[in-house]
């Protein structure tokens, strides 16, 4: 490791591109307060699909996480006991748990969830987070970033409101002059977001069933932009992020599910070609606890309240 020659201590590109552990013990803390101790999980590998391009959809490849957590000294009697300390398994558990929540694009949002999550641990004081992508080319492509318990967001106390109800509308429901007012009928109970299927022209043929599966996507949210130029309280949104401004405003939200859909690791998200039962996934999704269908079949959906109306019934 290079030295600075001023004040002989490793230089900030070396600890940039050292191991974790040593730019943890380089960084100084808060002279005041007590030695911190290191918890380490070093070179954990696991095949994931994460990545912005189109060529790492649908496939996995290898990361290889560097992980350093500096902790609160040990109780002077901690008595051999393994319940009293941050285990090792904590940090792979939030390695583990944040992979599984979402497909991501982003190794920058990965490192983000996974030192917030283990911040989240009493002990915890600060998180180094090394994460490197091992097959992307003839070398190793990565991120590190550095947290401190002290700079997680303060966790307010948020007021319960209430939860959003999903509506399902079929196509002759959309092209229904009753439309505006169901919306006016539920637009005032709880915040309001809708979903459809895809539009009723005919879709290209794709001979792979991912190549399907976009299609129907894009039918789906070109059928949602329909929708939502029907009223002008209605938005079409497509993120999580989006959703949960809209919902917390009470913005009547359309959701285009191409986004959502793709980037979910649950293995239960229905495909496109089923668009009730996947706006009773998304319902799940999103905490709902029940799915209005508009002139369609209910879906089966275990756990979830579901309420069937006629396209023609104009009172709800």
């Amino acid at each position: 490791m290079t030295q600075d020659p001023k004040t002989d201590a490793p230089s900030e590109i070396a600890l940039a591109f050292d191991h974790p552990e040593a730019r943890a013990r380089a960084v100084p803390h808060d002279p005041s307060s007590l030695p911190l101790d290191r918890l380490m999980v070093r070179d954990h590998v696991v095949e994931v699909e994460i990545g912005a391009f189109q060529a790492e959809r649908d496939v996995t490849q290898r990361v290889r996480f560097n992980v350093v957590v500096e902790i609160a000294a040990l109780p002077a009697d901690l008595d051999d006991d393994v319940d009293r300390i941050l285990s090792y398994d904590k940090v792979t558990e939030a390695i583990t748990y944040e992979l599984e929540a979402e497909r991501l694009n982003l190794l920058e949002t990965l490192a983000e969830r996974i030192a917030d999550r283990i911040l989240l641990e009493p002990q915890a004081r600060r998180v180094f987070v090394r994460i490197e992508k091992l097959d992307r080319g003839p070398y190793v492509l990565g991120v590190e970033i550095v947290r401190a318990a002290d700079q997680l967001a303060t966790q307010a106390e948020v007021a319960t409101g209430p939860l959003p109800q999903l509506v399902y509308l079929s196509n002759a429901a959309v092209a229904s002059g009753n439309l505006s007012a169901w919306i006016d009928q539920l637009a005032g109970d709880a915040p309001l977001v809708l979903c459809v299927g895809p539009h009723d022209l005919v879709q290209p043929t794709a001979a792979t069933p991912r190549s399907q599966k976009h299609i129907s996507l894009l039918a789906t949210e070109q059928n949602a932009w329909v929708l939502a130029a029907q009223d002008d309280r209605c938005a079409v949104v497509e993120t999580r992020t989006e959703l949960d401004w809209a919902i917390k405003n009470g913005q009547i939200c359309v959701w285009a599910p191409t986004k959502i859909v793709l980037d979910s690791t649950d293995a239960q998200a229905t495909p496109p070609a089923e668009p009730v039962a996947l706006a009773a996934w998304f319902a799940d999704w999103l905490g709902a606890k029940q799915l209005t269908v508009i002139g369609a079949d209910l879906p089966e959906a275990p756990g979830l309240t579901l309420r069937s109306i006629s396209e023609e019934q104009k009172d709800l």
